[in-house]
């Protein structure tokens, strides 16, 4: 549907026109596409004034879904949705769904009103489901948490979880289903971890059943990202594919610093954009799936560094000599610790779905994540409901999963992760489902594609103040920064939620429009939030139960 404009030819310079300021926005991901909704919904921008610029042949950037049910499917991952996510809510109540039927807002409400996850196996150990596995945290471990919920993040500066923990809090139930919900591992930053705890206080309550976690109809591309490309291609805007941008020049311009070039390269060609001082430069820093590489059925992936793409390399070029533009190093330098991998699988076969069925409880799209805590990968999958792409036939099934050791051999195939085929990941799967005699079967009618993705939590490396910049950079003129390595206060990265807030910001501050996205919502400050928490924190029951349920026990161990 998104075609390149052919507005930019590469083996000219391009000036933009004198008359109406024009808006540039370097990279094609939810930001950006949030950014240039915002300016026309709200600044009153014509569409054909915004140029969003990607290196890849199509937009979406982390929020992905592509493939066939011939040669499998392929999700890198997909972010978890909640009701307070208020932003995202606000953009997409103004876009339609594909069909034109309803808001792509109410469409996700509608859908979750009708599908409510509910897990019955959240945790499943030696084959055996736990539902409403207790957190068994003790109460050292409970104070450590209302201690870093309370403690400014100047006094956590570039401290990690373990900084925080004593060794025992992570092999507790609670860790093993934040850190997989979240994707923490404990060498991650603590504040970052503090952030959590304090923006999803209230769903801390039916946290071990994923009360509260919302999902759209199809996977996140086809239900987001697909009818907000519709809504920007109607207005006007253009899109430029397969075009990396390599530097911005910056210059003195009326006391303020102003980016007046953007230098790219398309086609193995250099061309360059002449931009005004009205124009405005909207810069998405980083990148969680850069360098991303795809094995498949009898090949494992390869593991990329961050010159496989251009949005590390860009970052690490204009933050020269500019402290203001935050520290890329921090985050893309430290592969080890932010890798792991992914996997998608096409089943052509209803033995599967049968199995996870009968184990866990849950049909399809109902259950949510379920963990292997025991897996020396620290697996999960999650079974979506189907079809989870658009054109999907009946006759075919789509789940994902991922796994945060990926150094670590599998319990039944001796390997590393990050070594594995997508057939080796199967087996390692279903070896902890317990498919048995099944299992060859299964493998036979199945496309399992492993994705390793070397800097998925960048983003939660420690990190202290400075090293992600301003949203709007003091001291100059037309250029912000949006995306996950931007710095919005008290919010919480790996989120779409997180984008697309930094791309109302962005927007709202470049348009000089006196509005402010909504307020970040912060349950931990309603005293109902905090003792439903509590509660669920000691493993007592729910507050809406009137008999002890199966979060009776106190943790009283030390």
């Amino acid at each position: 549907m998104v075609r390149t404009s052919g507005g930019i030819d590469p083996s000219v310079n391009h000036r933009a026109g004198r008359g109406e300021a024009k808006a540039y926005l370097v990279g094609g991901g939810i930001a950006s596409m949030a950014a240039a909704a915002f300016m026309i919904r709200d600044g009153n921008m014509l569409g054909q004034n915004i140029t969003i610029i990607e290196e890849l042949d199509r937009l979406g950037g982390s929020l992905d879904g592509s493939g066939s049910p011939e040669n499998g499917y392929v999700l890198r991952g997909g972010r978890m949705l909640e009701s307070k996510y208020l932003c995202t809510y606000d953009l997409f109540a103004s876009i339609p769904t594909l069909d034109g039927s309803r808001s792509v807002t109410q469409e996700i409400f509608d859908w979750n009103t009708v599908l409510q996850t509910s897990s019955k196996s959240r945790l499943v150990r030696d084959g055996q489901r736990e539902t409403a596995p207790e957190f068994g945290l003790s109460e050292r471990q409970i104070l450590t948490i209302e201690r870093l919920a309370i403690e400014p993040e100047a006094l956590l500066g570039r401290t990690s979880i373990a900084d925080q923990f004593d060794p025992g809090f992570f092999e507790t139930n609670f860790w093993f289903l934040w850190s997989t919900t979240f994707a923490f591992q404990p060498w991650h930053s603590a504040v970052e971890f503090k952030r959590y705890l304090v923006r999803f206080a209230h769903m801390v309550e039916g946290f071990n059943q994923l009360h509260g976690i919302m999902r759209t109809v199809y996977n996140q591309y086809d239900s987001m990202v697909l009818p907000l490309c519709k809504w920007l291609e109607a207005r006007g805007v253009h899109f430029e594919l397969e075009t990396r941008v390599v530097d911005l020049r910056l210059v003195e311009h009326d006391g303020e610093k102003i980016v007046d070039r953007i230098l790219y390269e398309r086609e193995g060609r250099p061309g360059e954009i002449v931009v005004n001082s009205q124009d405005r430069i909207l810069v998405t820093l980083g990148s969680m799936t850069e360098g991303s590489s795809l094995g498949a059925m009898d090949a494992a992936p390869v593991l990329n560094g961050k010159m496989a793409g251009g949005a590390w390399t860009l970052w690490d070029k204009i933050a020269q000599g500019r402290s203001e533009f935050g520290r890329p190093s921090a985050f893309s330098d430290h592969i080890d610790a932010s890798k792991w991998v992914s996997f998608t699988t096409t089943l052509r076969d209803p033995t599967f779905l049968r199995i996870v069925r009968d184990l866990t409880g849950n049909v399809p799209g109902e259950g949510g994540l379920v963990t292997f805590p025991n897996s020396g990968w620290r697996a999960s999958i999650v079974i979506p409901h189907q079809p989870h792409f658009l054109g999907q036939p009946k006759d075919v099934a789509v789940f994902w999963g991922y796994g945060l050791f990926v150094d670590q051999p599998g319990d039944f195939v001796a390997k590393p992760m990050a070594a594995c085929t997508g057939r080796e990941i199967l087996t390692e799967i279903l070896g902890h489902l317990g498919a048995g005699t099944e299992t060859m079967q299964i493998l036979d009618t199945s496309t399992c594609i492993p994705c390793m993705m070397p800097f998925i939590t960048s983003q939660f490396l420690p990190r202290e103040e400075g090293d992600r910049p301003q949203v709007t950079p003091p001291g100059y003129g037309n250029l912000a920064f949006i995306g996950q390595f931007c710095e919005l206060p008290d919010d919480v990265v790996f989120t779409v939620e997180y984008s697309i807030r930094s791309a109302q910001v962005a927007a709202y501050a470049l348009l000089g429009l006196k509005r402010e996205p909504p307020a970040l919502y912060k349950g931990a400050f309603d005293p109902r939030v905090l003792y439903k928490a509590f509660r669920a924190l000691h493993d007592l029951p729910a507050t809406h139960s009137g008999h002890p349920g199966p979060n009776s026990r106190r943790a009283t161990h030390a």
